[in-house]
């Protein structure tokens, strides 16, 4: 797969955002916009439409451990995971994205900092 599959991909594996610290690392798929107003600490911006074409800038996450994606809760982080996954690397959707992050009581940035 040379390119980020349209749709809802169904199927990918999921992390359940309680299950990871407040620092976790997390790439956001966002717009600059939305990631702007409020995401994760530990997370990294790289949105959907440029995943693609920077692919070398993916952060790595610990030994062992999975690359959780989030969106804002819809389509964007199971079409990346699907993606990143076609390229090789253990990509998880964080379940719910940044919905689901706030749902659970975890942290966010304050775009007012």
């Amino acid at each position: 797969m040379d390119s980020i599959p349209a749709g809802h991909q169904e199927g990918m594996p999921l992390v359940d955002p309680a299950s990871l610290p407040d620092d976790a690392l997390i790439l956001d798929v966002r717009d600059a916009a939305d990631f702007a107003a409020g995401h994760a600490p530990g997370a990294v911006n790289l949105p959907l439409s440029q995943l693609v074409d920077r692919l070398a800038e993916l952060p790595t996450p610990p030994a062992g451990t999975p690359l959780p994606v989030s969106c804002g809760g819809g389509s964007k982080q199971t079409r990346a995971v699907a993606y990143l996954r076609s390229q090789g690397v253990d990509a998880v959707v964080l379940r719910g994205g940044m919905r689901g992050w706030r749902s659970a009581g975890r942290p966010l940035t304050d775009p007012t900092d």
